[in-house]
């Protein structure tokens, strides 16, 4: 027997409020999953926590002062739930310690004799201050650059080169024309940061497997005798030009401010802290 018109449309009327039903509990799950990742942060480092941290970014000496918001920080870890919230609560702190150390060593504004010390003035600056170039490869027509644009560093993790390109395409915008918003907004600028840790680039691994303990090394990496640890996360930065060197300056302090907020996050650095006796990835 033919289905009536009225059976037909209450079928498509049915299908329809499944479909709505559907999108909606999608959003919710969604939205909630964006909370849970702000409670899930908040509940590693608290307010008070993050600006035990940085005790000086928003003295009028700094740059980026009022810019590195501990608000901003939350909201952007929510675009990368794996972020302090992989292994152990020590490797989640420890992960955590081990990224605003890193950061704070790219936009330090400390001294050896700075008021609380030298690792008390991460998040000082927001971008690189006399840039040698433009940093601008054009041999890469992958990521091209755009006339009249400068990507030197900018924002905590200090973003270059063709990365601007790379973050911009996976976070939603035109780093290529527009590399100025990373220093111009302080949720974009954290994005950038955190985009950068959780990203693997061949053939580094990303700054999150490390310190999370899910790295297992290479063939080439026990050539070179990458350890696994602090001193790797490094590398992977800035290996090309910090490591292999005896008792490196800017090892030393980046070593010194995750020595710091570890103690301040009641964990253990874990081993490998420096990277003197690595070869860096090519």
């Amino acid at each position: 027997m033919a289905a009536s018109s009225s059976s037909v449309s209450l079928l498509i009327s049915c299908s329809f409020c499944l479909l709505s039903f559907l999108a909606l509990s999608s959003a919710l799950q969604t939205a909630a999953s964006r909370r849970d990742g702000r409670s899930r942060i908040s509940s590693l480092i608290s307010q008070q926590l993050f600006d035990s941290f940085f005790l000086h970014k928003d003295d009028p000496a700094c740059p980026a002062n009022n810019f590195y918001t501990y608000a901003s920080f939350l909201q952007a870890s929510t675009s990368f739930p794996k972020f302090g919230n992989t292994g152990s609560q020590v490797r989640r702190r420890r992960e955590v310690a081990a990224f605003l150390a890193q950061v704070s060593h790219e936009t330090t504004g400390g001294w050896p004799t700075a008021p609380d010390g030298p690792f008390a003035w991460g998040l000082c600056f927001k971008e690189e201050v006399s840039p040698q170039s433009d940093y601008c490869d054009s041999t890469n027509k992958q990521w091209p650059c755009y006339p009249g644009r400068s990507y030197k560093g900018r924002g905590p993790i200090q973003l270059s080169n063709f990365n601007y390109g790379q973050a911009g395409k996976a976070l939603g915008f035109d780093g290529l024309r527009n590399p100025e918003i990373v220093s111009n907004n302080s949720l974009v600028s954290f994005k950038t940061a955190l985009w950068f840790w959780m990203t693997e680039q061949k053939p580094k691994p990303s700054c999150h497997k490390v310190m999370v303990g899910r790295y297992v090394r290479t063939r080439d990496d026990l050539a070179a005798n990458r350890t696994v640890g602090f001193g790797m996360v490094t590398n992977i930065i800035n290996g090309g030009l910090e490591c292999g060197l005896p008792n490196d300056g800017r090892v030393n302090d980046r070593i010194g401010y995750f020595q710091r907020y570890a103690n301040l996050f009641g964990v253990d650095t874990g081993p490998n802290l420096d990277c003197q006796y690595q070869k860096p990835f090519n």
